[in-house]
């Protein structure tokens, strides 16, 4: 038994668990948004981080890296857990064609797993949804959970994206708007001002802003 797994948040710079090849390339019909809570890697309950998933998007690619596990049984086995236990604020698994680079007319590999969530808080309690990019940035600027800084996630998700050459705007433009928030505190800071977060509309209180100190990222991410 062989299985495929597509990363397109963390898992493109952090895996986290042993497999047999990687390759960079893409799926079709999904985009990478900033819609799903994280409340114990990057985030906490009280301020959850926002962290990827993928909406339907006709016409879209997605790039990213697809991983291959092939080691037996025991290795595979210890591959899923890890996995689920590492993405356990998405609700349920699809697989999709994954497309290699360079490679267009046919799908290097067929039925590949995807973690991803239902884009309904109803069906899944950590989706937040869509906001206003300037909130989402305030948001993103003050998470901190026991991975690291919410915005580091981003930062490293911007330079992976740019290592495999496949810049994601989104994901820049979210960025760019992060890095004026963080601008913002700098400035206040010298000026011993007080700059209270807007508010924000997910369904859990987001506090005033604090610039927190960056951490390294560890194994177990999302």
């Amino acid at each position: 038994m062989v299985f495929w797994i597509f990363g397109y948040g963390s898992l493109v710079w952090n895996p986290g668990f042993q497999y047999d090849e990687k390759v960079i390339g893409y799926v079709k019909d999904y985009k990478r948004v900033f819609d799903l809570a994280c409340i114990d890697h990057r985030g906490t309950p009280e301020h959850p981080a926002r962290t990827c998933t993928l909406e339907y998007s006709e016409g879209t690619l997605c790039w990213g890296a697809a991983y291959c596990v092939r080691g037996g049984p025991e290795i595979e086995a210890a591959a899923m857990q890890y996995l689920e236990r590492r993405e356990c604020e998405y609700d349920h698994k699809i697989t999709v064609d994954f497309y290699k680079e360079g490679e267009d007319l046919e799908p290097l590999v067929t039925g590949v797993i995807v973690f991803m969530s239902t884009p309904d808080p109803i069906f899944n309690k950590y989706y937040l949804g869509p906001a206003p990019l300037d909130k989402m940035a305030w948001q993103i600027a003050t998470a901190i959970g026991p991975c690291g800084n919410n915005r580091e996630y981003l930062f490293l998700l911007e330079k992976a994206m740019r290592e495999i050459d496949h810049e994601d705007d989104y994901v820049i433009e979210l960025a760019n708007e992060v890095r004026k928030v963080l601008d913002i505190v700098k400035g206040a800071t010298k000026d011993t001002k007080l700059i209270a977060a807007p508010h924000v509309t997910v369904k859990d209180h987001i506090p005033s802003l604090q610039l927190l100190p960056r951490q390294e990222a560890v194994a177990m991410d999302s």
